[in-house]
């Protein structure tokens, strides 16, 4: 990202917009011009996905038949709506809203360009929450199956566990991991393990209840399935420091709930995904779309 801004900001000038738009296309009636179809090229570019006028003209068709279609259920979008998902675009590239608003104009690119497509983006959210979402069915049978062919011998297991933290600044977390290996030769079990921490500076004991393997990563997962009551595993290190799990209780346990959670969210996803692009197309069908 770096990179992509310092070759945006050198040697770049503002292009000058014409005084005058010509329709290029109309939607249901409602014009896009040329002024349109251009500025939203250059954010495509900009964004690194091959910017092509028929790209640009495709995507403001679509967004165009997108706000018609939110207005019919009386949705309506705000300027701080806007506004925030301007901000929380700025915070994914990680820049100020400033530098982005630099960024869009050292190209040649209007703010109110990005604005609108944000616009349309946010209206059709809301849409597909409304009228997508109840088309969308996930069969809990299916669910089943696929949670229960997932459980493997490192995913059967309920745990008790507390975690032992070495708390790390940048710069120093190879001594406290070398603390940390200290402590796990030591460890004895968890009933000592709030004393045994009293030896290390800046050493917490938390506890972390219980936990299914299901929901750990899957190589934790598979180093405590290795483990007995009273094992702990090898440092990690993590953004608060460098973190050891202690096992305090250790049970077979076929959960499915975790999975089937995970799953039902990919599969929802996926068939959100495909039933608003069936939306749209439906939209498009029974829309009168004039190329000039």
């Amino acid at each position: 990202m770096l990179r992509l801004i310092a070759a945006l900001l050198i040697g770049v000038t503002l292009s000058v917009a014409p005084a005058y738009a010509a329709t290029k296309v109309t939607v249901n009636g409602v014009p896009i011009s040329d002024i349109e179809i251009s500025q939203r090229t250059k954010l495509l570019s900009l964004e690194g996905g091959g910017g092509s006028s028929k790209a640009a003209m495709d995507q403001l068709i679509n967004e165009q038949l997108q706000l018609q279609e939110a207005k019919k259920f009386n949705i309506t979008i705000t300027e701080q709506q806007v506004d925030d998902a301007f901000q929380q675009v700025s915070r994914n590239v990680k820049v100020s809203t400033d530098k982005l608003r630099e960024i869009l104009l050292s190209r040649g690119v209007s703010v109110d360009t990005m604005r609108a497509r944000l616009r349309a983006a946010l209206a059709w959210q809301q849409l597909s929450g409304i009228v997508v979402q109840s088309r969308v069915k996930v069969s809990d049978l299916d669910l089943d199956k696929e949670a229960s062919a997932a459980l493997n011998t490192d995913t059967s297991y309920d745990y008790i566990l507390k975690e032992i933290l070495f708390i790390s600044t940048t710069g120093n977390a190879a001594a406290r991991t070398g603390q940390a290996n200290a402590y796990r030769k030591a460890f004895t079990g968890c009933d000592s393990a709030v004393q045994l921490s009293l030896n290390y500076t800046d050493a917490a004991v938390r506890e972390m209840g219980r936990r299914h393997a299901t929901q750990l990563p899957d190589a934790l997962a598979k180093e405590l399935a290795g483990l007995n009551v009273g094992g702990i595993t090898k440092p990690r290190v993590t953004e608060q420091g460098v973190s050891m799990l202690a096992v305090c209780a250790k049970n077979a346990a076929r959960d499915t709930t975790f999975i089937k959670n995970k799953l039902r969210s990919q599969q929802g996803s996926e068939a959100m995904k495909a039933e608003s692009e069936k939306y749209l197309q439906e939209l498009k069908a029974k829309a009168k779309i004039v190329y000039s």
